[in-house]
Parts: structure tokens; C-alpha cells; sequence
């Protein structure tokens, strides 16, 4: 026997205000997360059957509005195609097990005035970069460019890591600097 029973009767007055406020931290969209709560309700009476009863009512509905609004922005990036979606778990007491969604640049999408930028920015790195000082450049772009582990680096160049952070930070200044005079 199942420890939950699902009453959709009871839907709207019980999770209604709780769903609606959940998705407007998300999508921030007052028309779009009332449309992605309607449909939440829709899949859950569809897919009644496949209720086990092992989580509550409400969790078993906050489970499918989350595929919900990640099918929404999955949806705006194949339109666009200008972000991704990153979810991450929320570990803190209050929301554990609750999942944050984050849109992102997509480094994939390029439009012909963006690859000509992008191809003129990596220009204007690389000579900046030449003009940094040998090790402060190695880091820079070990760091930066390769995204290198900050272990890895110490090890590789024989430095400390506090040693790595004075040197990134000042290629950093320097590259900025430079970018600022030779790009911008």
C-alpha cells in the first residue's frame, strides 16, 4: 500500500500559490511560470498511474515542474540557441535536494559578426599575451585559456599556489590593460 495518495481535486488550492512561487524564481516570468504550473498539473493528472506514493503529493509535483521549466529553457536555447542549462543540487539544510537552474552563454553559438570578433579578440589575447613576461604569460594561459588545475600548475612550474595567485593576477592586470589599449 502506498504511503501518499494523489487528490488532484485538492491541487490548486494546496500547491497552486507554493508551484507558481518556485517557478517565478526561476523563469522570471509571471505569464510563463502560471503557463509551466498549468502544464505540471496537466502531466500530473496524465501520468497519474505512474505515481508509487513513495514521495508526498507535493514533492512528486515539484519533481515534474522542474523537468517542466528545464524542457522550457532547453526550448529558448534551440530557438536561440544563445544558453545552456546548468543544474546544480542546492546542499544547504532548508532546500536540500532542490535544483537550481542557470543559464549560461553557449560558447557554440556563433553568428558571422561574432566569429569575426571573437577572431579579432583572440588576435588582440595573443598579442597581449606575447607581451607579458615568459612565466607570467605560461601561467596566464595555463589558467585561463587551458583551465588548468591550480595543483597541476604549482607542480608543473615548481611554485606555491600563493605564488600562482600574485602572478595571475598580475597578467591578468596586464591583460586587461592591454586589451583595453588594443582591442576596445
Amino acid at each position: 500500500m502506498p504511503k501518499h495518495l494523489l487528490n488532484p481535486n485538492k491541487w490548486i488550492d494546496l500547491y497552486a500559490d507554493y508551484l507558481f512561487n518556485y517557478t517565478i524564481s526561476r523563469v522570471n516570468d509571471r505569464e510563463m511560470a502560471q503557463d509551466l504550473v498549468q502544464e505540471t498539473f496537466l502531466a500530473g493528472l496524465k501520468s497519474m498511474k505512474n505515481f508509487k506514493g513513495e514521495a508526498s503529493e507535493r514533492t512528486w509535483l515539484i519533481s515534474i515542474l522542474k523537468r517542466k521549466i528545464i524542457d522550457h529553457y532547453r526550448k529558448i536555447n534551440s530557438s536561440k540557441g544563445k544558453a545552456e542549462v546548468r543544474i546544480t543540487s542546492n546542499n544547504d539544510s532548508e532546500t536540500e535536494g532542490e535544483w537550481l537552474e542557470e543559464r549560461v552563454a553557449d560558447p557554440f553559438d556563433k553568428t558571422a559578426e561574432d566569429s569575426m570578433q571573437n577572431t579579432e579578440l583572440g588576435e588582440a589575447i595573443l598579442n597581449c599575451l606575447s607581451k607579458l613576461p615568459e612565466k607570467q604569460a605560461e601561467v596566464f594561459r595555463m589558467k585561463t585559456i587551458e583551465g588548468v588545475d591550480t595543483e597541476d600548475i604549482c607542480n608543473e612550474l615548481n611554485i606555491t599556489a600563493s605564488n600562482l595567485w600574485v602572478i595571475i593576477h598580475r597578467a591578468r592586470t596586464a591583460m586587461a590593460l592591454c586589451l583595453k589599449e588594443n582591442w576596445f
